[in-house]
């Protein structure tokens, strides 16, 4: 017997994260002497006691609570506990395990355009070369073949440069507006843009010149008018916990007009970063020296630069963009969150806040702080790396009880808006592509030479390619928002940065997968079930996983066998298939590798 779930409004009438100050109701189920709710403030560590209520077979409370992070479970009078299970059940056990509340700001909003919508992610320099290259920096290489494999050996001394190019660009960005829209792109997120020596760009040398390579802030804003008739708002990415050490602000090179806090004690921007021992000994991103650490909790100089009035935040927004992503925010002391925040808010409410966060992050503990993301007053949104992990874990191994666990998870800790806008990732700049993280060889411990020699073989691209569908389906039609790394629409392979980082093949692409993906797009919007939060686990064992997805208007079964025996789905009603557009009266037999998403015409 069903003791407590707190995913079913029977036992707690308010799913997931609530409002502040919002009445809301725990239920236990069972023939009990008595029950005591246990409610541990995550702020202080105490925990609180309240007898529950007995109302015929099952015991009751009604509370309503302030803004903060909380922890309870359910004490019985025989010394034993109600506790969390690995299915997020309720169950009889000697130990606490606690299920988790979020209490956010009454005041909270996130903003609606980018939930049911589609990303798309793009690394500049490898897109589109939209014009002849120009302003090549001094010691940086250009490649004149698009299809060549990024440097990735070090130099004499050890280091890898990231110096070389390709030339794509932000012209090159606007003349593929065509091609993001066929795939129902209402996002389009940019690798930083801003001046900068790498072709990664996370090295800013200047926040308020767009790099030269790149174009310039004319090109910018004709991006962002043009792709706003497409329906496709710019997302910027913002690197605020450091610059590059070649920059106007530290200047080791001397390459700027300026004086740098490298050069000089008496810099405008010395405060901006810390020394050890000026000059040579600083503070820098996990010890990489030409990324400098900025100074976050005693500069208020750099905080004004950035977030204040007239400030990197203010003048990009004022531009028309959809947002910020912005880089390891776990870095970036709360209260500059909460300031960039404001300054981003204080132009428009609609413009979004994401974050790049790698766990949950309603509960994220950085540095020995617990962070507070999603209580009203830093972020919208994340890049979901826990539900990228359990998605590509499913498609390699069958694993779907991992991966309904992360579901459930974030359903139960994360407020209803941000659910919806989640960036759903399956592969980024950072980590392996898609086609590569579901089908190919592990690499750990392989050189960058090795992985680069790395493909997947003849024999097992057919088979890779249909999980790489399992993961892009999971990643279309669970909550949250998909987020395409380019070229993965074309089953583009690719081991670690910067080999997962080639040039999009323009001419060359893998025409089955693109169609796969517009299939995808057009799933996607016509459904309204994908813009809800409700979801339904119907199967999730031997390879076979199933789920319903609920909105106003519509409902739509999930479907998937991945590699386990044959299964029979039984279902009131005839239902279609969106895919191979079959018609099944009342049931259907699921087969190794099968695809399904049924749905009443």
């Amino acid at each position: 017997m069903q003791i407590f779930n707190p995913l079913d409004k029977y036992y707690k009438n308010l799913i997931g994260a609530i409002p502040e100050r919002e009445e809301i109701t725990f239920r236990v189920k069972g023939d009990f002497d008595s029950v005591v709710f246990v409610l541990k403030n995550d702020k202080c560590g105490e925990e609180e006691y309240y007898s529950m209520e007995k109302m015929g077979d099952y015991f009751e409370i009604k509370l309503s609570l302030g803004r903060g992070l909380y922890f309870y479970c359910f004490s019985l009078s025989n010394g034993k506990f109600i506790s969390k299970n690995q299915d997020f059940l309720g169950v009889i056990m000697s130990d606490k395990i606690y299920f988790q509340l979020t209490v956010y700001s009454k005041d909270y909003q996130v903003p609606d355009w980018l939930s049911g919508g589609i990303m798309y992610q793009i690394f500049p320099d490898r897109f589109c070369r939209g014009e002849e290259i120009v302003n090549l920096k001094k010691g940086n290489v250009l490649h004149d073949n698009w299809e060549d494999t990024p440097l990735f050996l070090p130099n004499k001394k050890g280091k890898v440069l990231n110096n070389d190019f390709f030339g794509g660009d932000i012209k090159g960005i606007i003349s593929k507006l065509d091609y993001l829209s066929e795939l129902g792109v209402t996002a389009l997120y940019l690798n930083p843009i801003f001046e900068a020596r790498s072709n990664h760009r996370y090295d800013t040398g200047n926040y308020m010149k767009i790099d030269q390579m790149l174009g310039t802030e004319e090109d910018l804003k004709q991006l962002i008018s043009t792709a706003n008739e497409y329906g496709i708002k710019i997302i910027l990415d913002g690197v605020f916990n450091h610059t590059g050490d070649d920059s106007l602000y530290f200047n080791k090179y001397g390459n700027y007009d300026c004086v740098g806090a490298y050069q000089n004690k008496k810099s405008e921007y010395y405060s901006w970063f810390k020394f050890d021992k000026h000059p040579d000994s600083y503070q820098s991103w996990w010890g990489i020296e030409t990324l400098p650490s900025t100074n976050k909790n005693e500069s208020s100089g750099y905080v004004e630069y950035i977030a204040g009035k007239d400030g990197v935040l203010e003048h990009y927004t004022k531009l028309g963009i959809g947002g910020w992503r912005l880089d390891v925010v776990d870095e970036l002391p709360a209260e500059f969150v909460r300031k960039i925040r404001s300054a981003v808010k204080g132009v428009s409410n609609d413009a979004i806040v994401i974050g790049e966060v790698w766990e949950d992050a309603s509960n994220k503990i950085s540095y020995g702080k617990r962070r507070e993301y999603f209580q009203g007053y830093e972020l919208d949104s994340v890049m979901n790396y826990p539900l990228k992990n359990a998605i590509i874990g499913f498609a390699r191994t069958g694993n779907a009880k991992a991966l309904v666990g992360v579901i459930k998870a974030q359903i139960d800790h994360y407020p209803k808006n941000v659910l919806t806008s989640l960036m759903n990732i399956l592969s980024t700049h950072d980590t392996y592509r898609l086609l590569t993280a579901v089908g190919g060889e592990d690499a750990d411990g392989l050189s960058k030479a090795q992985m680069s020699e790395m493909t997947i073989p003849e024999n097992q691209l057919s088979q890779a390619k249909f999980k790489q569908k399992v993961a892009s389906l999971l990643q279309y039609t669970l909550i949250g928002v998909p987020c395409i790394y380019y070229g993965d629409e074309i089953a583009m392979q690719g081991y670690a940065d910067p080999l997962n980082r080639r040039c999009y093949p323009w001419g060359k692409e893998d025409r089955e997968m693109l169609s796969w993906y517009k299939t995808l797009a057009d799933l996607r919007c016509s459904f309204d079930a994908f813009n809800s939060t409700e979801f339904s686990e119907i199967i999730s064992n031997n390879g076979v996983f199933v789920f319903k997805r609920v909105g106003e208007q519509s409902e739509v079964l999930v479907a998937i066998n991945l590699n386990g025996e044959d299964c029979d789905l039984r279902f009131d009603g005839v239902l279609k298939d969106f895919i191979s557009k079959h018609i099944y009266d009342g049931s259907v037999t699921l087969t190794k590798n099968t695809i399904m998403v049924l749905y009443n015409e």
